[in-house]
């Protein structure tokens, strides 16, 4: 009898291990419908209306293009676990490889073709073609990248994230924008302090 309680304890703790890690895996609950901004006490539906994707109908971006609706953008996502964006690919350009910290990735291809890959723990690389009308998920944290290979003709992406602030984290701004001292980055990526100069060079923004 003892054996079966000591079994049944140690049962209990692991599942409550388990569902606590499922309820930190996204955006902490809240406990109302929806969070108002501090200098905010009444709302109408304005509040729940976001037109900042209106502009992108101006025409299209020379190079490409990240338009993010997240918490920052869109305060009403505070605590609803969700948020977009909208990317947009000229011929020949990448969205280069990156992290999402706080959420996975489901991408819609909406008009255009484009080449999609993550890396795994395992340093398994895993790519696709993507095409107009299909989704792609890149798992929460991973390092992904998409490109737009096609020379001729631009492409336009969806994404969506469990997270009102997924974040990201550019691995080569991360790396190489950062002050990490470049002797290091040389060691690491075994090359010279030159060849990281130049690299940094190439990163910098343009005045």
């Amino acid at each position: 009898m003892a054996y079966i309680t000591l079994k049944n304890c140690f049962l209990l703790v692991a599942l409550t291990i388990v569902i606590a890690q499922i309820a930190n895996a996204g955006d902490s609950n809240i406990i109302s419908d929806f969070i108002l901004p501090a200098n905010l006490s009444v709302v109408d539906g304005n509040f729940f209306t976001y037109t900042g994707l209106r502009a992108l109908a101006n025409g299209f971006p020379d190079t490409f293009k990240v338009t993010k609706v997240s918490m920052a953008e869109f305060p009403a996502l505070n605590g609803q676990s969700v948020s977009y964006a909208v990317l947009q690919y000229p011929a020949g350009t990448v969205n280069p490889p990156h992290t999402h910290p706080r959420s996975a990735e489901l991408l819609y291809l909406i008009d255009g073709t484009l080449e999609v890959g993550f890396v795994d723990t395992s340093s398994k690389l895993y790519t696709q073609i993507l095409y107009s009308g299909d989704i792609f998920v890149f798992p929460k944290g991973l390092v992904h990248y998409q490109y737009n290979s096609d020379m001729n003709n631009s492409a336009v992406a969806l994404s969506a994230f469990g997270s009102a602030s997924a974040g990201t984290v550019s691995v080569p701004s991360s790396v190489f924008t950062t002050g990490i001292d470049e002797a290091i980055l040389a060691k690491s990526f075994k090359t010279d302090v030159a060849t990281v100069e130049k690299i940094k060079a190439g990163l910098a923004p343009k005045a």
